[in-house]
């Protein structure tokens, strides 16, 4: 039996399965950074000059991924989810609200990247069994940097 192919070469089934589990991680990544923008919007104390500039640094660069990762199930054929009612639903980083300490912040950072972490290790195996290159390439990428950016956040609370 022949499979069923996406207008990219890839099993239409996989690729089903790939654009549920892209339409999680941006779920994910929209409500990380909804975080991070309240983090920068709201720190205070002595750190404040450091965290503001590294949370917009954060913030920015989510923002990036947010698009590609949209852009990336629409290339597989899918409808990127694109409502807060089905990111809070589908997410498992957590919305955090009033957050002021620098630490609590950086905290809940860590957090969030460990929860990302797993779900593009998830989607990085799903990737490798359907052979899509495209998003096994971003994935490994996202998860490269990420892991540094944990060793440094770690680092910065002592």
């Amino acid at each position: 039996m022949k499979k069923e192919l996406n207008s990219i070469g890839i099993d239409a089934k996989k690729a089903k399965d790939l654009i549920h589990d892209l339409n999680e991680l941006l779920a994910n990544y929209s409500v990380f950074y909804q975080n991070v923008r309240g983090f920068h919007w709201n720190i205070r104390g002595e750190k404040f000059f450091e965290l503001h500039l590294k949370f917009e640094e954060l913030y920015t660069d989510l923002q990036l991924k947010i698009d590609e990762i949209a852009e990336r199930i629409l290339t597989l054929g899918g409808t990127p989810d694109h409502s807060f009612a089905s990111y809070l639903r589908d997410s498992r980083v957590k919305p955090v609200e009033n957050v002021k300490d620098g630490k609590v912040a950086v905290r809940s950072i860590l957090t969030s990247f460990t929860d990302l972490l797993t779900i593009q290790r998830e989607i990085l195996v799903l990737s490798s069994e359907a052979s899509d290159e495209g998003t096994n390439a971003l994935m490994s990428d996202y998860i490269r940097q990420q892991e540094k950016l944990v060793w440094m956040y770690s680092a910065s609370l002592g």
